[in-house]
């Protein structure tokens, strides 16, 4: 055991957020948290790493074990670079390649840089970095992938599977979740539910325990009812065996029961799109010497299914807005119909007024929507199929957590009915039941759907083609996200991964003498290949000619292939040394 809560509960304000719950991680355990916006995980997380205090119970951590933890969101000591930061934050002397390899990975090649200039993303990077750098037996890491690019979540998840520690972490990735997890548990209505398996053992298993809350409360109703019919009928109170069957009704009676909300089945709320869509017409942009993206042109089906993906910084977001007219194209023209009515959900939410309910909210932007079919859907069964049951639409926004918030954000844009939805990254920050509910919703509306997101599980669920970023251009195929993905992995197959594959099945061995000589041999082609890439970057950006553009290009990228392989190699390499407590010469 590294970490146990004994019967803990915590409230905010008065609501209980956890009520008398009881948790272990075991060495090696590696739990996926999962609940409702709002339910609760985070806070869980922080009692796990002592960050909160519960105002009942206690958590036990064993002082051997070590624990590193990534928040949601993270606040950095400014003036600092990020290499400083990261740095100062480790609480071990941690080898400078070792460093260099995990920042490299999640994209953070500028060390230099001062933490003060980065945005939420880079910041969640860098802490996501310090968590994986620590040496830990317990990695607690709250939403990992928001903000990762597809290559980084990848290497996350292989390097989340290889390691021989224990993980418990909250995510919305539901491929994710089910390719590193082996436990759920669930933060429901102050309560913890604890499933073995993975996400989709999760699933099932979930639904098997509803059925069965629901059967005891069916039963548990038809008892009170032919009770009350007993009292009603005059019962006098007078013999022993008489009390103790009105103290047993008043015990049954008074039992608090954990409601199992249904969700709302409603068609999808639209209206009319004629022949004229969108046309978008040899589209370029650059900004300054970056150039993004050109000559793209497409005509936006009436029933459309996109899903647009590429590295983060490649232009995806900026083709979003100048659809929109949020931004300027350098070149070529974008058409939109007649009857066009776009619902854009942004990145980042709207900023709500204080003192403001949910419901009213909503009410702005509409008391009543119409389906395909002219059924009316009101702004509160709207909230309802988005999972604000009756007691939550009555509450002020700024109690509401930030995927609550971002829940409100959407039905706002799908209460306006448009026909054409233009969605960049809806997945971030929303719960699993939450991205089921959207799915449904996507899967019955009658429009088109163009989506930004790295979620493989949304993508491959929604969509029916891709537009991808590559080499300042966009290209379209008709291919689903995981059959694309595959097909890079399969490109990018080396006689290494397999080795490593290999190596996992077989019991931890020390280095060899030729596995101790690569890496000490590593640790000076790391540093020799940075500097190439660097003196090749400064040559891309003073060259010219076109031919030459294209030949240092090319040894950039080869550059660049050689270094993410022998940096994988090194972490490889160091870490079974580590594991097995190896001396390296």
């Amino acid at each position: 055991m590294i970490v146990s809560l004994e019967d803990v509960s915590y409230k905010y304000a008065i609501e209980p957020i956890l009520d008398h719950v009881n948790f272990v991680v075991n060495e090696k355990d590696k739990w996926g948290v999962v609940g409702l916006n709002g339910a609760g995980k985070s806070t869980f997380m922080k009692i796990l790493a002592g960050i909160e205090t519960p105002d009942e119970g206690k958590v036990n951590v064993l002082k051997k074990y070590k624990i590193s933890y990534c928040p949601q969101n993270s606040e950095f000591t400014l003036g600092k670079s990020i290499y400083e930061t990261v740095c100062s934050a480790l609480t071990e002397k941690t080898e400078v390649y070792q460093i260099n390899a995990i920042l490299n990975q999640l994209g953070i090649t500028d060390y230099e840089q001062k933490i003060d200039i980065l945005s939420g993303g880079q910041k969640k990077r860098v802490a996501l970095a310090i968590s994986l750098i620590q040496k830990a037996d317990l990695y607690l890491l709250d939403e990992p992938t928001n903000h990762l690019d597809q290559e980084m979540v990848l290497w996350l998840e292989k390097y989340l599977t290889r390691v021989s520690k224990a993980v418990v972490l909250i995510t919305h990735d539901r491929y994710f979740l089910s390719r590193i997890t082996n436990h759920i548990v669930e933060v429901d209505n102050g309560l913890l539910y604890q499933y073995d398996g993975d996400y989709a053992d999760y699933l099932e298993q979930r639904e098997m325990r509803r059925e069965q809350a629901m059967a005891s409360e069916q039963k548990r109703q038809n008892f009170l009812r032919k009770e009350i019919e007993w009292i009603h009928a005059g019962a006098q109170a007078r013999s022993t065996k008489q009390k103790s069957r009105i103290e047993h009704f008043e015990k049954i009676a008074a039992m608090e029961v954990q409601q199992e909300h249904d969700k709302l089945e409603l068609k999808s709320a639209t209206t009319r799109l004629g022949k004229n869509t969108i046309a978008i017409e040899h589209v370029s942009k650059s900004f300054g010497e970056k150039y993004l993206f050109s000559d793209f042109s497409y005509i936006i089906k009436r029933m459309d299914r996109a899903g647009i993906i590429g590295e983060n910084g490649c232009g995806k977001s900026t083709l979003l807005k100048i659809i929109m007219g949020l931004e300027k194209a350098d070149s070529g023209t974008i058409q939109i119909g007649e009857t066009v009515k776009i619902g854009y959900f942004a990145q980042h939410n709207e900023v709500f007024e204080k003192n403001q309910r949910v419901i009213d909210y909503l009410k702005e932007f509409g008391s009543v929507v119409y389906t395909a079919d002219h059924e009316e859907i009101t702004a509160s069964q709207m909230l309802e199929r988005f999972l604000f049951f009756k007691e939550d639409q009555y509450k002020m926004i700024e109690k509401c957590s930030g995927g609550e918030k971002r829940r409100l954000y959407l039905c706002s844009i799908l209460m306006t009915a448009p026909n054409i939805l233009i969605l960049d990254e809806p997945t971030n920050d929303l719960d699993t039941e939450t991205l089921g509910v959207l799915e449904d919703y996507l899967d019955d509306f009658h429009g088109a759907v163009l989506a930004v997101s790295h979620d493989r599980y949304f993508l491959d669920k929604t969509m029916d083609h891709l537009f991808i970023f590559e080499n300042q251009k966009i290209i379209e195929k008709q291919i689903s996200y995981s059959d694309y993905l595959d097909a890079k992995v399969e490109h990018k197959e080396t006689a290494a991964v397999q080795s490593v594959k290999e190596r996992e099945k077989k019991p931890t061995a020390r280095l060899s003498y030729q596995e101790k000589k690569k890496l000490q041999s590593l640790e000076q082609t790391l540093p020799q290949l940075e500097q190439n890439i660097a003196a090749l970057e400064e040559q891309l950006s003073s060259a010219a000619d076109f031919k030459e553009i294209q030949a240092i290009g090319d040894q950039l990228q080869s550059k660049r292939d050689e270094l993410e392989k022998s940096e994988q190699m090194y972490l490889e390499l160091f870490e079974k040394a580590e594991e097995c407590h190896d001396v390296i010469l």
